[in-house]
């Protein structure tokens, strides 16, 4: 059998894939194990890095997705008619934060930490991809709880949740547990 090119069958499969792919799955796909398939990863970014590409490697979590390189934002606009997103509201940042921070979180939860009804603004977040359902908690009522997603590490430059600052003393504290 010939000797399969991983870098080049990385770029392949990620670049059909157009949306983030679990590094697990991406091994499978390949035949290796995911720590060679990580190496891989981690070498074909590095070719990436260089000032003549147009494209970059993400690392989201668990998953890796191939993204063109924000400094040719304009020019990919202005060609391919993309809108770049608008801005989010003060609420739904807060309610963002108060989700990363905190996650899986209930809308009860993140209504009593902003004392104000935020059953729009999380549903808004959930249409822009932002965050998702997690799981019902079993408790009476069966709530849906709230986590991020990867678009959300995407849209926030973020590689992982860890690589969210440090919340200053003073919020983190969390109100009492629920059910």
């Amino acid at each position: 059998m010939d000797k399969i090119n991983y870098q080049a069958a990385i770029e392949a499969v990620l670049f059909c894939s157009g949306a983030p792919l679990e590094v697990e799955r991406l091994a499978a796909g390949l035949g290796i194990d995911t720590a060679a398939a990580r190496e891989q990863l981690l070498l074909y970014g590095q070719r990436l890095e260089g000032e003549e590409r147009g494209l970059q490697l993400l690392f989201l979590d668990d998953m890796v997705q191939l993204s063109a390189k924000p400094l040719y934002e304009p020019q990919i606009v202005a060609v391919t008619d993309l809108k770049h997103g608008a801005p989010l509201s003060p609420a739904a940042m807060e309610v963002l934060a108060i989700i990363a921070y905190n996650q899986p979180v209930t809308k009860g939860f993140i209504e009593q930490v902003r004392g104000v009804e935020s059953g729009n603004v999380v549903n808004n977040l959930v249409e822009k991809g932002l965050i998702e359902e997690h799981e019902r908690l079993m408790v009476p009522g069966r709530p849906l709880t709230y986590k991020t997603t990867a678009n959300f590490l995407r849209a926030f430059g973020l590689s992982a949740l860890t690589d969210l600052p440090p919340l200053p003393e003073e919020l983190t504290a969390r109100p009492e547990a629920e059910g």
